[in-house]
């Protein structure tokens, strides 16, 4: 059947090896074999598969190294190996050939070695999870040159493939959360996810990560990562969920969390963060969890109290604030020079020079004069205002 467009065999109780002969349907756009029991290696022949958009070979028993023939697939949008029996190191082509990739999820495998440098030439990723396996090394600090992740998403393109008599295969993705899954189907395009947990990374939390302002969700949790969480954090405007539990964190958290009005999951647990933890915003708003097994902190909501050590951490005022500050203390000494001025200068006058008072009092006098003449217009538009019809008040000098 070498005009089939989309192959979906997912949900079933597969087993055996993938026939090569799948290598034949050159028309295939879309080829999912997810949540089976199938064995073995992925089939040399599946680089024939030049028009494949997207590629479902998740939650099976497939093992040994991506094979290579999977490079020639350069129309490749999503590559979804998760949950399998992977080995071996991720090879650089799939930043260098697959540029099409926009979900790219290796998660809970065997993998090893560095994240490769390569992955940055993935210009439309999304979605980068490789969560749960075991990379070493420091996070490479070019990810935040992922210009797909480096954009708010504002629009939303429906991913579906094989349309044909209203049936369509509709792109999926499953996105793990600790204590949850979440699966995004119609919505899918609007998600930028980051998750590098559980494996072995060291090294400080790459700030240039930070740049990456349309990250919805961004998991480093269960690594070795040690250093500050950067005060830089507060760019990822759209962020929804944050874990960086189970490191190396320390210092204090940064205040400017709080400015994150869409942060609704948040994990600091397990670190070696200290200070004051801070008030106010949308921090408030996480119960004790979020903050335990760290020793150095205090303040609600733990019941540690801090001391007169410990640091405030409730930030600098906003420097709008600063200005007005500023403004307000220039207010009162223009008040108090004027009134100087005025007290010290008629009474300089008639120190010096007698005839300047007489003359400054006469100019006083000839201005009350003039002013005088239009009390009694004040004092009757006061009393019309107790009539009962409608009035004009006409209070000008």
């Amino acid at each position: 059947m070498v005009s089939l467009e989309v192959i979906d065999l997912s949900n079933n109780l597969l087993t055996g090896h993938v026939p090569s002969s799948f290598g034949n349907c050159s028309y295939l756009k879309a080829l999912d074999l997810g949540y089976n029991n199938l064995s073995g290696m992925i089939p040399e022949s599946f680089g024939n598969l030049q028009l494949l958009q997207s590629l479902h070979l998740n939650e099976n028993n497939f093992s040994g190294d991506l094979a290579s023939s999977l490079m020639n697939l350069s129309s490749l949008e999503t590559l979804d190996l998760a949950n399998n029996n992977f080995s071996g190191d991720i090879p650089p082509w799939l930043g260098n050939n697959l540029t099409s990739l926009k979900i790219l999820s290796l998660r809970s495998n065997s993998f090893s070695g560095g994240i490769p440098t390569s992955l940055p030439s993935l210009s439309s990723l999304q979605v980068l999870d490789l969560g749960l396996n075991n990379l070493t090394g420091m996070i490479p600090t070019n990810l935040g040159n992922l210009i797909g992740m480096s954009r708010c998403q504002i629009m939303n393109q429906y991913r579906f493939y094989g349309f044909y008599r209203g049936i369509y295969y509709s792109e999926r993705l499953v996105v793990n959360l600790e204590g949850g899954f979440l699966e995004y189907t119609k919505t899918l395009s609007l998600v930028a996810y980051m998750d590098l947990s559980r494996n072995n990374l060291y090294g400080h939390f790459p700030t240039d990560i930070t740049n990456l302002v349309g990250l919805v969700l961004l998991n480093l949790s269960r690594n070795q990562i040690d250093g500050p969480l950067p005060n830089t954090i507060t760019s990822l405007r759209q962020l929804g969920a944050l874990d960086v539990s189970n490191n190396r964190f320390s210092g204090v958290i940064p205040s400017s969390l709080s400015s994150l009005t869409f942060l609704s999951r948040l994990d600091l647990s397990n670190n070696n963060f200290s200070g004051r933890i801070p008030v106010g915003g949308q921090i408030g708003t996480f119960k004790a969890s979020v903050f335990a097994g760290n020793p150095y902190l205090c303040g609600p909501p733990l019941a540690v109290n801090c001391n007169g050590n410990s640091s405030n951490n409730t930030g600098d005022i906003p420097h709008e604030r600063k200005r007005e500050c500023e403004s307000d203390n220039w207010f009162f000494l223009s008040i108090g020079l004027g009134f100087a001025t005025g007290t010290l200068v008629p009474w300089l006058m008639m120190s010096i020079r007698r005839p300047w008072g007489e003359s400054y009092f006469r100019f006083v006098d000839n201005v009350v004069h003039m002013i005088e003449p239009t009390k009694p217009k004040a004092e009757a538009a006061q009393v019309r205002l107790t009539d009962t019809q409608p009035v004009a008040l006409d209070l000008s000098l």
